[in-house]
């Protein structure tokens, strides 16, 4: 899953990229409020590119998962002032 989400944020990268290269390479000679329209999607898409790279998957492991370690996982819970559970 983490390889699906590395390839979506290049992918998203690389639109930014393309958008703002292509607006004020190409689309300004026609239409200047257009290539800067270009770049105003092209400014969007950073944010949203970082947050679909951070997420969490369904299968991601989270800090707050039991390690497996029954010592380590007793330690942090009493540690967090959870009570385990027999």
């Amino acid at each position: 899953m983490y390889a699906r989400r590395r390839h979506v944020y290049f992918a998203m990268m690389g639109a930014c990229l393309t958008l703002f290269v292509l607006a004020w390479g190409v689309v300004r000679i026609w239409s200047v409020p257009a290539a800067v329209g270009m770049c105003v999607v092209a400014m969007v898409i950073p944010p949203l590119a970082a947050i679909v790279a951070n997420r969490r998957g369904p299968e991601d492991r989270w800090w707050d998962d039991p390690s497996g370690d029954p010592k380590s996982d007793e330690w942090w819970d009493e540690l967090d002032g959870k009570k385990r559970r027999p």
